[in-house]
């Protein structure tokens, strides 16, 4: 089975497909002057429009990895939006993590696996 790479970059591709299971890079907010709820609805949108561009959607999504920048300060207000978001039914393994980012101004990033169809 080959490996399809979408919107390739020089060091990674925002999407790859393989097997019918579609990896996607770590997404972010476009505007990283937002709070954590912005960045989130941002980070949410960038993902649903990746899985669509892939032939999936949210209701596919396997594994979400969250990465915080600070867990303690932005956890609630992440939860706040995600919970909104998620497909009722089919909330994907998570896992959330606090983690130093490579732009200070990032409060978020996600990481899926989803299901192609």
């Amino acid at each position: 089975m080959p490996i399809q790479r979408l919107r390739i970059e020089k060091r990674y591709s925002e999407i790859v497909i393989h097997n019918g299971t579609v990896y996607l890079a770590g997404q972010l907010a476009d505007d990283y002057a937002g709070d954590i709820r912005e960045q989130t609805r941002q980070t949410l949108a960038n993902i649903d429009r990746f899985l669509a561009e892939a032939g999936s959607d949210k209701s596919k999504i396997l594994s979400v990895t969250i990465y915080l920048k600070d867990i303690a300060a932005d956890y609630a207000g992440l939860n706040e939006v995600y919970d909104t978001w998620v497909a009722e039914g089919a909330a994907p393994a998570r896992a959330c993590v606090e983690a130093t980012l490579y732009d200070p101004r990032v409060l978020v990033e996600m990481t899926v696996v989803a299901a192609q169809n």
